[in-house]
């Protein structure tokens, strides 16, 4: 009996046959996460039910020295859940019960398997609500969003998923427990919580998460403006955000990501607009009308192609619904893309823009631009066709050189979706090798064999994800199709 199968004989014996995948159908649904480019298969994916079986499953890790990767839905766009090699995966879907609402404290505690959007619509009945509201949140889990610090449209005034969780209960990678951050918001001492919130799994897993809820607003005003350009849009925001005014959200869509979402959901954009203008205003009934006065204000009517104003509750989804959907509904225009989140500063939004379309120009790729524009976290979506030898690997360098872009205009890498897999030999591009090797120092202290989410964030001095794990899919299936 080789390593290997000592290995998977001992994780027998904490987990029924059930909850412990090891047959290779049942195996490749967990090869790849959002970003379908690349593909592991896992030695076994375990599924815990509680606290109990995920330390004695990262136990075993450690004992045979076999890596894990946590995780929910899947939904990572960066590789972050992608397993690794020779390792397995820990799906913690199983884990997914609501433990506690406390409507007098406006707390939530919950397992990391819990939809995102569970929480809201189980609070929602104390006139509460979870505010970080990612594009995924119908699939996605609070774990994945704490992982990787997940944000969504109203992150300009609410801000990231770090700003909504207050404690975590966490097996560290090397199998020990501990307590992160206090059910308070006041408490003292080192900021723990904002040190694992984001750290991509690299850590180690939580297994229950106290959760900060906000009183839903009491209104919201929703309006979609439709622009001749995406400039246009762009300085519109800045009007906004110089005038003082703090939206719920802001988002801006470009005539191709408009084309998808009328195509994947129907939805319907003015004539004539190149980018179309989404902001929202939410609270109280008059801090709302007393906010919408200050919008009306600046918005100029001479800049504008058409303005849609929602009318009730049904008209505001419909207009969150074409946002929303633009990451799936890309698929309507290419068979295949891309999904990058770098960070510019507000004041070079037009600068960006600029760039990336001459960079689509120069490369002959089409990319499609959604983006949270109150912060500047721009999602341009690269398209290609991975049945076409190559295809993949020039949508890569394009993206590769947005990422460079976002980085020299003084912005970051990633806003929400994390460094991953696909990133991570742009990372020090951002941080020195000092703020690196302390990153590096903190994660070996709470994982010595580095096996939790091994190959992940940090640059490896191995070839890039796609030299290391080869061609994607459907490359490999028209190669094989031409043979």
């Amino acid at each position: 009996m080789n390593d290997n199968e000592a290995f998977l004989s001992q994780l027998q014996a904490i987990l029924p046959q059930d909850r412990l995948l090891t047959d290779s159908p049942q195996l490749s649904t967990f090869e790849s996460d959002g970003l379908t480019a690349f593909a592991v298969r896992p030695l076994a994916v375990a599924m815990p039910v509680d606290e109990v079986e995920v330390v004695e499953c990262i136990k075993l890790c450690n004992e045979f020295k076999i890596p894990f990767v946590a995780r929910g839905s899947g939904t990572s766009l960066s590789g972050g859940s992608l397993p690794c090699e020779n390792g397995i995966v820990i799906a913690l879907n199983k884990m997914n019960r609501i433990l506690e609402i406390d409507p007098v404290d406006r707390v939530a505690v919950v397992q990391p398997g819990v939809i995102n959007l569970a929480v809201t619509r189980a609070v929602e009945r104390y006139g509460l609500h979870f505010a970080p509201d990612p594009s995924s949140q119908q699939v996605c889990t609070v774990g994945g969003n704490i992982a990787f610090n997940a944000g969504g449209a109203h992150c300009l005034k609410y801000g990231m998923t770090s700003n909504h969780v207050l404690a975590a209960k966490v097996i560290l990678g090397d199998g020990s427990f501990v307590e992160l951050g206090s059910r308070s918001t006041e408490h003292g001492g080192a900021d723990s919580m904002g040190l694992f919130v984001g750290s991509e799994g690299l850590m180690g897993i939580a297994t229950e998460l106290t959760l900060k809820l906000l009183p839903k607003p009491e209104a919201y005003f929703t309006i979609l403006i439709g622009y001749a350009s995406v400039d246009a849009a762009g300085d519109a925001v800045s009007r906004i955000i110089e005038a003082g005014l703090l939206p719920g959200a802001m988002e801006i869509m470009d005539r191709i990501a408009m084309r998808a979402a009328t195509l994947g959901v129907g939805a319907e954009y003015p004539a004539g607009a190149e980018a179309v203008l989404i902001v929202e205003l939410d609270g109280s009934v008059a801090s709302v009308a007393e906010e919408k006065r200050l919008l009306d204000s600046l918005i100029d009517p001479s800049t504008t192609v058409g303005i849609k104003v929602a009318q009730d509750a049904a008209d505001r989804l419909k207009i969150w619904k074409g946002r929303k959907s633009v990451f799936s509904a890309v698929g309507h225009l290419s068979p295949d893309f891309i999904v990058q989140d770098g960070v510019v500063p507000r004041n070079r939004l037009g600068e960006a823009l600029r760039e990336i379309a001459k960079i689509s120009q120069e490369t002959n790729v089409m990319v499609a631009n959604v983006f949270h524009a109150g912060d500047g976290n721009l999602h341009p979506l690269i398209m290609f066709d991975g049945r076409i030898e190559g295809a993949l690997h020039h949508a890569e360098s394009t993206a590769a050189r947005i990422v460079r872009l976002c980085i020299s205009l003084g912005g970051s890498i990633t806003g929400e979706h994390g460094v991953g897999m696909e990133k991570r030999q742009f990372l020090s591009g951002m941080f020195d090798k000092e703020s690196m090797d302390t990153m590096k120092q903190i994660r070996i202290a709470c994982d010595p064999l580095e096996i939790a989410n091994r190959g992940k964030m940090f640059p490896t001095g191995e070839p890039d994800t796609l030299s290391l794990y080869g061609l994607h899919p459907l490359e490999k299936q028209g190669i094989a199709s031409r043979m």
